[in-house]
């Protein structure tokens, strides 16, 4: 129901209950922490709404009026509702804040989410996390089937997300061709796209974001190009490994390859006309607003990819 202009607002009444009991409208403003003309101003507020003079000033202070007796018993029981409904959303945001259940990609999980979780443990110390890796295609319906449990808030690096999910992208990542640096790849300045689609090369498993984006990246150049994969592995880390005894050249996030690229155990192959860059997103339900926990690990995951 459609409730009436002339009903005050909630700091008026409960305003008005504290002069009452208080029998001063100076010691009522103190104890809302409020001035004594804003206190007045409330009140002039209440009695334009109700119509009449709700108090009567004395020297002794403040007295209701017979109004302002009618008043206040009425607004006894809306204060009191009113309290117990912010008891009950006080609840409800203490339940939310004290668990956080997150889904990610598993470069975000390996390579960006530690230095998040730090961050987020220190403005959130009550909140217990529960982290799912997975590659992206997961990701995504984990956090579809939010209501069944499975995930507040995801991140993906797959270039695509459905149409049932918002997302927002919290940072930018570029798929590199790596190689031991023994391999003959290694000793050129460049290397063609269709060189490179002619390689066997080692790959995450099917449905990783990489995989998928290095897929879509060489079928823009070669249409009629088929994936030629010796060796598909579940782990970053494995692929890394298998990559740097040279057994075969692999694609792998620029995120993933810091340590190995600077300590030179693999190197950089230059592909002429390929780019792979990437955005990675947060992504949640669509028409839900992020909140609490999960709102502050996705402003951290932005703030942290923003350049510095």
């Amino acid at each position: 129901m459609r409730i009436s202009t002339r009903v005050p607002d909630l700091p008026a009444l409960d305003l008005l209950l504290s002069v009452i009991e208080l029998g001063s409208l100076g010691r009522a403003a103190q104890a809302h922490g409020i001035s004594q003309p804003s206190a007045s101003s409330r009140i002039r507020y209440l009695e334009r709404l109700v119509g009449v003079p709700v108090l009567r000033r004395t020297s002794l202070g403040s007295v209701p009026t017979a109004a302002g007796d009618t008043i206040t018993a009425l607004a006894r029981d809306v204060i009191e509702a009113a309290q117990r409904l912010d008891e009950g959303i006080t609840w409800i945001r203490a339940d939310r804040d004290a668990r956080l259940r997150v889904a990610a990609s598993q470069t975000i999980v390996e390579y960006l989410f530690p230095r998040w979780l730090k961050e987020l443990r220190a403005q959130s110390p009550q909140t217990a996390v529960t982290l799912a890796a997975c590659n992206s295609s997961e990701v995504v319906a984990a956090v579809a089937a939010v209501a069944a449990g499975r995930a507040d808030l995801g991140f993906v690096e797959s270039p695509t997300h459905p149409p049932d999910l918002d997302s927002s992208t919290v940072a930018r990542d570029e798929l590199l061709v790596v190689t031991a640096p023994e391999h003959p790849w290694a000793r050129r300045t460049t290397i063609t796209v269709e060189e490179l689609a002619a390689e066997t090369l080692l790959h995450r498993e099917a449905g990783s974001g990489a995989r998928t984006a290095f897929e879509r990246a060489l079928q823009e150049h070669l249409p009629d190009w088929q994936p030629d994969t010796w060796l598909e592995l579940s782990s970053t880390a494995a692929i890394k490994n298998a990559a740097v005894t040279g057994l075969a050249p692999a694609v792998l996030s620029s995120l993933a390859v810091t340590r190995e690229l600077q300590a030179r155990s693999l190197t950089t192959v230059n592909v002429s006309g390929l780019s792979i860059r990437r955005s990675l997103r947060a992504v949640w339900p669509a028409g839900q607003n992020l909140t609490g926990p999960a709102r502050r690990l996705s402003a951290i995951a932005l703030r942290a990819g923003r350049p510095r």
